[in-house]
This record gives C-alpha cells, structure tokens and sequence, in this order.
C-alpha cells in the first residue's frame, strides 16, 4: 500500500492531490484591504474543478460603503458558472477542467482576485471545497 492511501469508513482509499485558492474581494485597491469570498478547488485526478462562494456584504460594506454589491456578486457567480463549465461558463465552458482553474486563479486587478495556489491531499473533492469554504470564508 502507498504512502497515499488511508482507511475510511472501514475501506482503503487513495487520496489525491488537489489544488486550491481563495477568492478575495478587495474594493478599494489602494488600501490593500479585503475578505475573503470563496474558494477554488482543482483536482487532475479527478477532472474536478470548483467553487464556493458566500458574500459577507456587511462585512465588505465595512470596508467600503459605495462598493458595487451587485457587481461583486455577479463577478463571483461567473466564476462558479466558469467551474461548472458548459454553454453558462461562455467561451471557458468547453475547456477541460484544468485549463478553467488556471484562468481562474490567474492575477487579476479586478474588485474579485483569487488569492495564492496552496496544495493538499483529498478523496473527495467537491466535500474538500465546502470545507475550505466553511474554514477559510465563513
């Protein structure tokens, strides 16, 4: 048996390595300020891509009362249609998974950045991605 396999619930399964990125939402570039929107989730090993979103508006209008809330939502909701790919993701929808992450996580001066790539193992991916959101964004 490999060093990346585990038991779970009385079965052994592999874990896979995955990749992931946090969404900020920063409203006034020149303060540096921001919070933290949702998470991007990418495995190879299992095609998977994804995205978590959840808005803490009161929170982002602390930061900047005039922020365009709507605006932010709509950005954050095209990165979750980008995840799920198809004829909703637009010109992205038809790339493979991993094409769709790199886009994603690429640098942005945009109101919405994805933050720095970090690794870790997982069985289940699109569960890894709840987690994180409910860890690094809740």
């Amino acid at each position: 048996m490999s060093d990346d396999r585990h038991f779970i619930k009385g079965g052994p399964t592999e874990r896979e390595v995955f990749e992931y990125a946090v969404l900020r939402v920063v409203p006034r570039v020149e303060r540096g300020e921001c919070i933290n929107a949702g998470v991007l989730v990418y495995c190879r090993a299992k095609a998977y891509v994804g995205a978590r979103t959840h808005l803490d508006e009161s929170r982002l209008l602390a930061l900047d009362p005039e922020v365009d809330l709507a605006g932010v939502r709509a950005a954050l909701g095209a990165v979750e249609r980008v995840c799920s790919g198809g004829e909703a993701a637009g010109q992205a929808g038809s790339d493979d998974a991993g094409r769709r992450f790199r886009w994603l996580i690429a640098p942005r001066s945009t109101i919405v950045q994805p933050g720095p790539v970090h690794t870790g193992l997982t069985t289940d991916p699109a569960a890894e991605t709840q987690r994180l959101l409910d860890l690094l964004v809740r």
